[in-house]
């Protein structure tokens, strides 16, 4: 070939914006376009000799060698995709092809930077991931889970912790936690979140940028090396939490790129979370007792359902307590609706106080309440438990400054003597209590049939 042709050829590579590599039979660099210096930020001469694996990021390595082999193999490469890390520590995404030259012992091959292409395919994988894991995951630590799986494919993290803020009161809890030593970071990351939280902004600290925030090292974040990197979760203008991952600065680096990818994804995982929420607090109106946060008719019928059932297969005993506050309603018309809630709420406490974790006290409406009670022995023991529970209700309330004094009726069925279902027993239990009202309250019955 002519002198002034390969002088020609060698400017057309320098003109491309892909580089042109060569490589020899070792995997060092031989020969690079000028286009290496944009692409992986080395001039050409600084590579000449360099393993070209040198470049290659960890995680790709062993493929690479496997795609090399088979170059070298004699199969040429097309599309072959890996990743860099640039001079400057940026990792990038690379797309191969090559082929080798027997005569010259050489493989020549092209590459092209994809690094935008595959942040946009990953930004919409993660996008389409969270969508789905929000919408199959109806609790929120298993979603917190798999939103980390997914992250943990995107950026590299050594602690990964979300913290959410309770919407009536504000308080920021740590709702999820993976990594080394998170335990140790506890403070730290709390401290970012709130930091991100207050200000609706990313916060990337890195070891020569750490100045930016005073804090730092009162909140445990020591002069190190690592990398912290904490996003605010928003949901349109609600604030939900703070996504905070922490990096050890040997390998790769937080950048620039791996906050806008996180500030990206951390819109999604807030809508996410936001709608699990709302599904768990319309999942908690439909079971629950709003004023107490005891179960409410509904889900204590299914309890007792349950139980029945169990009972019946064990050969046991449960017993049914139906409440009744006899002197609730003068309260109300003297102190008003919202002295009574907060008596209410009181005497729920006190009825808790009386009973065993396995069992169930429910508001039913009003002023009543009913105690399930699990595996008794006899008769006996649910009278003991509803004497407890009249005793601690007639001691004083200390409500709005005043000493307030109430009574309570309770009714008793036990399953099987009084009744072999659900219907059964809590109208049996509800006319034992009428029977201890109709004696002048403040006292428990044990069901009897009519005679």
């Amino acid at each position: 070939m002519p002198e002034t042709l390969q002088l020609e050829l060698s400017k057309v590579h320098d003109l491309l914006l892909d580089v042109v590599c060569v490589v020899d039979a070792d995997g060092r660099f031989v020969a690079l376009s000028a286009a290496c210096e944009q692409v992986f930020g080395y001039q050409p001469a600084e590579l000449i000799g360099t393993p070209m694996l040198d470049l290659v990021h960890p995680d790709d390595r062993d493929r690479t060698l496997q795609a090399a082999s088979g170059v070298m193999g004699g199969n040429p490469l097309r599309n072959f995709e890996n990743r860099y890390v640039r001079k400057d520590g940026r990792v990038i995404d690379i797309m191969w092809t090559a082929r080798w030259s027997e005569g010259d012992r050489l493989r020549l091959a092209v590459a092209r930077e994809v690094t935008a292409r595959k942040r946009d395919e990953t930004m919409q994988a993660a996008r389409y991931a969270i969508a789905q894991v929000a919408h199959e995951d109806d609790d929120l630590s298993a979603l917190l889970g798999q939103i980390h799986r997914i992250v943990d494919g995107m950026l590299p993290a050594d602690c990964f912790v979300v913290t959410l803020r309770e919407p009536t009161s504000g308080a920021i809890s740590i709702a999820y936690a993976a990594g080394d030593h998170v335990a140790v970071h506890t403070a730290a990351c709390t401290a970012l979140a709130t930091e991100v939280m207050r200000t609706s902004t990313t916060l990337l600290l890195q070891p020569e940028s750490r100045a930016q925030w005073p804090q730092a090292a009162q909140v445990g974040i020591a002069p190190g090396e690592d990398d912290w990197l904490a996003v605010p979760l928003l949901a349109g203008q609600r604030n939900v939490g703070a996504l905070v991952t922490r990096k050890h600065a040997s390998g790769l680096r937080y950048a620039e790129e791996q906050a806008g990818l996180l500030q990206f994804v951390s819109a999604h995982i807030a809508h996410a979370i936001e709608r699990q929420q709302a599904n768990s607090r319309l999942r908690y109106l439909a079971q629950y007792d709003l004023l107490t946060g005891l179960p409410n008719r509904v889900l204590f019928d299914d309890r007792l359902q349950v139980a029945l059932s169990q009972a019946a297969r064990e050969r046991t005993a449960l017993a049914l307590l139906y409440i009744d506050l006899d002197d609730f309603k003068p309260v109300n018309d003297s102190f008003g609706h919202e002295t009574g809630d907060q008596l209410l709420q009181e005497a729920a406490r006190r009825i808790l106080h009386c009973v065993r974790e396995s069992d169930t006290v429910s508001r039913i409406g009003g002023d009543e309440f009913l105690v399930l009670l699990r595996a008794i022995h006899a008769p006996q023991n649910a009278t003991t438990v509803a004497e407890n529970i009249r005793d601690e209700l007639v001691r004083p309330f200390a409500l709005a400054g005043r000493s307030l004094r109430i009574k309570s009726s309770v009714g008793i069925a036990v399953y099987p003597e009084h009744g072999t279902d659900r219907q059964q027993l809590v109208r049996n239990a509800d006319s034992a209590m009428y029977a201890a009202k109709n004696r002048g309250g403040n006292c428990c019955l044990l069901f009897s049939a009519p005679v």
